[in-house]
């Protein structure tokens, strides 16, 4: 009970901060302009930037290729908390785990050739993530791992071999299944050194790591061959075995490293999207292209963000308590 009052309290205090100011729309998810008492650092790839248009609009200029969105889950909490944290957002699309830790990353924007062409590109290097952390920090934030995966070289193998056997079968499990073990190992180890490297940057600092939501459903047969607001040319069967053998697992390997770190909690996505899938009516994940012809590439929309939000948000305040 004495917790719930806190929350609420803190969640008073930040609502009366936001109702007293003005933030032009152009500005919406910026820093407030006065320094907060907590210091926040959000870290991660793209389902943590947004990056996707269905994710709201990039809103940094002159553009650095990170492709961060206001509709993304930092940025919303950002404005619910208003006040109450200094949000500093170093997430990045296409960032893996070394990228946070200590290795500078190159980003690429929207540039997907042929699919699309940034006009920007290419971009600057950006710095590793772990850089924006500091003795002050006193919150860390952090999603990522997809991309040390590998799970966008995982999905393009999938259609492909999918599309070559008209969706019968698991083409993409039979090529890629036996190294699959082998990814999730590279993850894990990569993932403890990352977040003992963020614990030394930021001694007093809780690290809320965040996991991938649900992306396929249980039932694969919502998910229609050859339709590409879903997963396009990949199987069924394969569907089921990214599912089992590589998304849950995924997850579980982030929430076992955690678990390695006293000053870090997970924070679970996956059960609470589970009827909000790409193949679902309503999607809190979209699929390989938005309608009318935005490419998405199974990315969180605005819906799934404000879901990530809401359980971020909650664990935030209870590391503050």
């Amino acid at each position: 009970m004495t917790r719930f009052r806190t929350r609420l309290a803190l969640l008073g205090s930040a609502a009366a901060l936001a109702a007293g100011a003005v933030v032009p729309a152009q500005f919406a998810g910026a820093q407030p302009a006065a320094a907060a008492d907590r210091q926040w650092v959000a870290l991660g790839d793209s389902y943590t930037a947004g990056v996707i248009r269905a994710a709201g609009d990039a809103f940094e200029y002159p553009r650095d290729g990170c492709e961060r969105t206001d509709r993304s889950y930092p940025q919303v909490i950002d404005r619910d908390l208003y006040g109450l944290f200094d949000l500093t957002n170093v997430s990045c699309g296409a960032a893996t785990i070394e990228n946070v830790t200590d290795t500078p990353q190159e980003p690429i924007g929207r540039h997907l050739p042929p699919l699309s062409e940034d006009p920007d590109y290419p971009f600057p290097a950006v710095p590793p993530q772990s850089e924006a952390v500091g003795p002050g920090t006193d919150v860390i934030t952090v999603g990522v791992g997809g991309n040390t995966l590998g799970f966008a070289e995982i999905l393009n193998t999938c259609m492909q071999v999918g599309g070559e056997n008209d969706g019968a079968g698991t083409p993409c499990k039979d090529a890629l299944g036996a190294g699959i073990q082998a990814r999730l190992n590279k993850v894990s180890q990569e993932y403890d050194r990352m977040l003992t490297v963020l614990h030394e940057r930021a001694p007093e600092a809780k690290i809320l790591t965040v996991g991938y939501p649900t992306v396929v459903p249980q039932d694969t047969a919502k998910c229609g061959y050859g339709d590409l607001t879903k997963f396009g040319t990949i199987t069924q069967g394969d569907l089921a075995w990214l599912r089992q053998d590589v998304l849950e697992p995924l997850n579980k390997a982030i929430e076992k490293s955690t678990g390695t770190q006293e000053a870090a909690d997970f924070v679970d996505l996956y059960t609470s999207s589970q009827d909000h899938s790409v193949c679902d009516d309503t999607k809190w994940v979209e699929g390989v292209v938005t309608l009318p012809d935005q490419l998405s590439f199974v990315h969180p929309n605005a819906l799934g963000h404000r879901n990530a939000a809401d359980h971020v948000e909650e664990a935030m305040l209870n590391a503050i308590d």
